[in-house]
């Protein structure tokens, strides 16, 4: 059976990141460039700089400690917990006597312990709310999922450091309900972390915001961060949203806060 190329460039960027001696970063150095053969049911090709930096990033965030994470959190007075295993997941969401659990893919909801009927439109919007809390307070875990698309866009200086913008599309299939949305990560070059990101939507007549991330934390060895939400007109080019960023130009809307996290796992 063919060797998953994400896999062999993961276990690379692994072995960067434990040993900075120059001998082996030539080693490593040369081992990427080479070519590997690709498995088509799990890649559609050889990743390039995109792919990469993205790998990079999640390692820094956390890397295969995600696989098996178990985490709880609380966010705008709601309870949160997220379960992973490889592939497969458990959500949850509660608020006073209502539980919501989104088993890979399936809503269920309780009330005081007892199964309750959410019509087609509730369950998708519920869902789709669960999805959206974990999916962010969890960056950049799920940007290697099959229905990602990654392209490199440039290399930019924000505030002084030095940042990749990498930009984030879906397929249709398998990219969800919001599968039109379009995302920007800017990743620090030296910390590999994403600092900034931005995105565009269509619902509800559509809107541009950009996060800056602060309030960076580690916790059992997955990295936190809470972010200040801003507002841009409709229409404004994602690449322009740092620029506007450092001018003071952009409306603050709100904070992202991930409170209270703990893991769950211990």
């Amino acid at each position: 059976m063919k060797v998953t190329y994400y896999l062999i460039i993961l276990s690379v960027l692994v072995g960067f990141f434990s040993c900075k001696s120059k001998e082996k970063e030539n080693a490593e150095e040369s081992f990427i460039e080479t070519n590997h053969s690709v498995d088509s049911s799990t890649l559609r090709e050889e990743p390039n700089e995109a792919e990469i930096l993205v790998l990079e990033t999640i390692i820094a965030h956390g890397g295969n400690r995600y696989n098996k994470a178990h985490y709880g959190f609380t966010f705008r007075d709601k309870d949160y917990t997220f379960q992973n295993d490889g592939n497969k997941y458990i959500y949850t969401v509660a608020i006073n006597d209502t539980i919501d659990t989104l088993d890979n893919g399936k809503l269920l909801r309780t009330v005081n312990g007892k199964p309750v009927s959410l019509s087609t439109k509730d369950n998708d919007k519920y869902k789709e709310a669960l999805n959206s809390v974990i999916y962010f307070a969890t960056l950049p875990h799920k940007l290697n999922d099959i229905a990602v698309n990654k392209t490199y866009i440039e290399r930019i200086e924000i505030n002084g450091e030095d940042y990749k913008a990498v930009e984030v599309s879906f397929d249709q299939k398998g990219g969800g309900t919001d599968h039109d949305d379009v995302f920007m990560y800017w990743i620090n070059t030296n910390s590999k972390t994403v600092d900034y990101l931005a995105y565009k939507y269509e619902t509800n007549n559509g809107g541009v915001r950009f996060r800056s991330a602060y309030n960076r934390r580690t916790v059992d060895g997955i990295l936190f961060q809470d972010y200040i939400n801003y507002k841009a007109p409709i229409g404004t080019p994602l690449t322009e949203l740092p620029s506007l960023f450092e001018k003071k130009k952009l409306e603050e809307l709100s904070k992202i806060e991930t409170e209270n996290v703990v893991n769950l796992a211990q």
